[in-house]
């Protein structure tokens, strides 16, 4: 009696880019059809540091304009 093999499932790990002006600004046009206020790009590069994947980036550009304003600024 043969036993069929199970097919072997790796993970694949999302590739992390730069969370900069530009991919931030890539992102919002293309899911929002608009720029992020400078304020918001702030709070964009804050929140996810240095690199994050894709769809980490992605989902805090849609989350920031959710934010109300006050969540968003930083205090002097």
């Amino acid at each position: 009696m043969k036993v069929a093999k199970k097919p072997v499932v790796r993970a694949v790990r999302e590739a992390k880019i730069p969370v900069s002006d530009t991919n931030i600004t890539k992102a919002a046009i293309r899911l929002l059809d608009q720029r992020l206020v400078s304020t918001e790009m702030h709070y964009v590069q804050r929140t996810l540091g240095t690199t994050a994947t894709q769809r980490d980036l992605d989902a805090q550009v849609m989350a920031v304009r959710k934010l109300p304003w006050s969540a968003i600024t930083v205090a002097d």
